[in-house]
């Protein structure tokens, strides 16, 4: 039998302070749906300024704190603070991420440590971090942002070092599904298609939303809102049966 979600509960979102991301989104769509929020991203300051936004809008409980989840002791002194002061935490979503446009043939050692760091190591910090929460409370749900970068070998705006660690994000995913499972844990990703955010060099133009549109069926690039729906069922009390799972939010850009 599933377990109950109680119902004061918290999730806790990585890379959630970027203005137009699909943190805040994704945020701001939980938050109104009644989960209280735990905000995790590089600035302290900003962080604490959307948990303020966050609880004051929407009467929820919410508090933020500035990490790198590159830094396993960082990570560890910020979800301690989070769990000291929100509801048990019951949903971890894994949004911080970094893009980088570089060449297979021309990308340095440092940017490909950097992007394997930030995305695919930071992810595994805070799951595991989460997860040993999870395991003693023997409920849980995870959501970590994968790409459909990881499955087309790019082909979007970021390359071989992004698509790698989307990738491990998947593989992963599957993992820790596979061993957090009989915890009552669930572990899923999402790679999402192009969407509507800064993080492809900038804010995309109605041209180049138009051109990336090409490639999918639906005439459009995503928006934040989609990844946010998406990330909702998954840490859903209903979806207790969806695990090591990757769901494509890509407008069909990638069928499988």
């Amino acid at each position: 039998m599933t377990p109950r979600f109680p119902q004061a509960r918290t999730a806790i979102l990585t890379g959630a302070a970027s203005p137009r991301g699909i943190g805040l989104a994704t945020a701001n769509y939980l938050a109104e749906r009644g989960w209280n929020i735990g905000v995790v991203d590089l600035d302290d300051s900003e962080s604490k300024a959307v948990a303020q936004s966050i609880a004051e809008r929407y009467g929820v409980k919410a508090v933020g704190v500035g990490a790198d989840v590159a830094d396993e002791a960082a990570v560890d002194v910020a979800f301690n603070t989070l769990e000291a002061e929100l509801p048990q935490l019951v949903a971890l979503v894994n949004l911080a991420g970094i893009s980088s446009p570089d060449a297979y043939l021309e990308v340095s050692s440092e940017e490909w440590d950097r992007v394997i760091r930030i995305n695919l190591t930071g992810v595994h910090h805070v799951t595991r971090r989460a997860a040993q929460t999870m395991v003693k409370n023997e409920l849980g749900r995870i959501v970590s942002l994968s790409s459909v970068s990881a499955q087309r070998g790019g082909g979007t705006y970021s390359k071989a070092a992004y698509s790698a660690a989307k990738a491990g994000v998947i593989g992963l995913t599957r993992a820790a599904a596979r061993e957090l499972g009989q915890y009552g844990v669930t572990v899923n990703a999402i790679a999402p298609g192009p969407i509507n955010t800064d993080i492809m060099g900038g804010p995309l133009t109605e041209e180049r939303k138009a051109r990336m549109a090409t490639d999918g069926v639906l005439n459009r690039i995503g928006e934040p809102l989609d990844v946010a729906a998406a990330v909702s069922y998954l840490i859903s009390e209903d979806a207790g049966f969806v695990t090591g799972h990757t769901l494509n939010v890509d407008g069909g850009l990638y069928m499988h």
